[in-house]
């Protein structure tokens, strides 16, 4: 049911814009200029590493480094014109620069915030615990645990330290002790250098903040919600024993670059992870499409670069090994039946425009990549978040990813405990003024953020956020917990291995059927939300367009036996 990729050329796409070059005509001596210029090239498909290496050597160019498994280098040169001579290269696309600026606005995602950027909430008494599983101090907040049974599932299988998963996202904060206890220092790795233009001035000389920090605190509040530790302070995760492995390919502003994102994922392959968890979307496109006519023939160009990229880098995972969950997004539509984009491109500054798209030739990634379980995102009260995703073209399982206006008509509408809380930067939470400069939490915040420490005083904190992000990390622990039940040692990479389709199969096949709701239309009003928001549920209920084949069931999923791959 799934729409079909297109296989073709990849084109040159790094973290910045795009700016391929026109067709050069016969090859002349490359003229000089002062300036050292950095470009990211893209191999044609079939050329060797060897073969475009030496096109890029004749074109004025010089290797610093490159992903062989994707055919991408990056590539300094002096020469004026190496971009058109690249592009005039029978065994390479194009290059693009990796030095233009792209604008000072952060990737700002207000489905997550929404609590705090309510103009009326947080009166005194309302809503109040959701009373789940209780084995760490704020346990008893994670209703999402309860919902998927992870607080049983643990008496059977609590996740093996051989599992390891990454967390492809925008770092990991390795100071909170609930993390640090389950952080992989060796493994883990930053594949995101800070861009200045978007995300502010350098923290550290190099711009590549070191391993085991965060300056968003997405990645973290991701970590959290996987694995967790369950050490007798803060939360407790779906796989409290499961290894985490920073995958920094998300900027500080909260963009997602190809060239990070492919490198994460090709890295991951090659270490050995288990699991991977995507909760974003590759930028500047929220669809990428082969040839949309409301878009430019470069714009066209990069968006062709990234759908076979990603296509190349998941699938080069995927036949590593790798489990690859990722969230189906927050734009509230029928992925198979999507509506005019009005977010895209989201840099450089004042470029976004309506962009009608075709559901045959455009993709939202890497959600409808190939080999991704897809995500959709529920509230306590089991139905669809409003703003989720959904559909029965992409989407594979539902998970807890909190509903900020979940239960209407009752005490609980519109507070912080209908949301997700998890692990999140003392760094960032003083920098959002939720935390003072002595550490404490301000009055303001008391309702959403969460203090707690350890006896020897090493402190965590801890915040709501609600979301698609939220649901996926749900369902990645699920995952990560059968490769630890019925995962057998890998002596090439350690730890255990199980095949990603056995994990996929045996998730869908005990996650908890959930009817589609009756009248299938569902209208939001009530919530607040215009009718744009209504949604269609379709399909029966072994597998419909919210709950695909059902809410993951951490308990079913490591007390019901594996079954051989049964090839769809």
């Amino acid at each position: 049911m799934s729409k079909r990729f297109t296989a073709g050329s990849v084109a040159t796409v790094t973290g910045l814009a795009l700016v391929l070059a026109v067709p050069a005509g016969a090859a002349t001596a490359a003229p000089a200029s002062t300036t050292l210029a950095e470009y990211t090239v893209v191999a044609e498909d079939g050329v060797s590493a060897a073969a475009a290496k030496a096109a890029i050597t004749a074109a004025g160019g010089t290797v610093v480094s490159g992903n062989d498994n994707v055919g991408t280098f990056t590539v300094s040169s002096t020469a004026a014109d190496f971009a058109a001579r690249a592009t005039d290269s029978a065994a390479l696309i194009g290059a693009s620069s990796a030095d233009k600026a792209i604008g000072q606005s952060p990737k700002v995602d207000r489905v997550e915030q929404e609590n705090v950027l309510a103009a009326a909430q947080k009166a005194a008494g309302k809503g109040g615990k959701h009373r789940g599983p209780k084995l760490d101090p704020l346990d008893d907040k994670l209703w999402g645990l309860e919902m998927i049974r992870a607080d049983d599932a643990r008496r059977a299988e609590a996740g093996d330290r051989g599992v390891k998963v990454g967390v492809l996202d925008t770092g990991v904060d390795a100071s909170n002790p609930d993390l640090a206890a389950n952080f992989d220092w060796r493994l883990s790795r930053n594949f995101a250098p800070d861009i200045e233009a978007i995300d502010g001035p350098c923290e550290v000389a190099s711009c590549l903040d070191p391993v085991g920090t965060d300056d968003a605190g997405h990645g973290t509040h991701v970590a959290g919600t996987i694995g967790a530790a369950a050490n007798g302070t803060g939360v407790s995760g779906v796989a409290p024993n499961v290894t985490l492995v920073e995958l920094k390919g998300g900027q500080d502003s909260g963009y997602f670059f190809l060239e990070s994102v492919v490198n994460a994922l090709t890295y991951a392959g090659d270490a050995g992870l288990d699991v991977v968890n995507m909760s974003f979307y590759v930028d500047p496109w929220l669809y990428n499409c082969l040839g949309n006519p409301a878009d430019s023939a470069a714009e066209q160009a990069e968006q062709r670069a990234i759908i076979t990229a990603m296509k190349r880098a998941l699938t080069y995972a995927h036949d590593k090994g790798v489990t690859l969950v990722g969230a189906l997004g927050n734009n509230h539509e029928d992925l198979g039946k999507p509506r005019t984009d009005v977010g895209s491109p989201n840099y450089p500054g004042d470029t976004v425009r309506p962009r009608p798209i075709d559901n045959a030739t455009c993709w939202d990634l890497p959600a409808e990549g190939p080999f991704v379980i897809g995500v959709s995102s529920l509230g306590p009260s089991g139905r669809k978040s409003d703003f989720s995703n959904y559909g029965v073209e992409q989407i594979s399982v539902a998970a807890p990813g909190g509903w900020f206006r979940d239960g209407f008509g009752t005490d609980s509408f519109q507070t912080d405990a209908n949301m997700i809380l998890s692990s999140y930067p003392l760094k960032v939470l003083q920098e959002e003024g939720s935390v003072d400069e002595n550490g404490n939490v301000v009055p303001d915040a008391a309702d959403f953020v969460f203090k707690d420490c350890t006896k020897a005083g090493k402190c965590g904190y801890y915040t709501y956020l609600q979301g698609t992000s939220m649901a996926a990390p749900h369902a990645a622990g699920v995952a990560s917990l059968i490769v630890s039940k019925f995962g057998t040692p890998d002596r090439r990479k350690g730890g255990l291995t199980l095949a990603p389709n056995l994990v996929e199969q045996h998730l869908y096949r005990t996650a908890a059927e959930r009817a589609c709701p009756e009248p299938r239309l569902v209208s939001y009003a009530q919530e607040g939300r215009p009718a744009e928001f209504d949604a269609l549920c379709e399909g029966g209920k072994n597998f419909n367009g919210f709950y695909g084949y059902g809410i993951v069931d951490a308990y079913e999923a490591v007390t019901s036996p594996l079954k051989p791959w049964v090839k769809p």
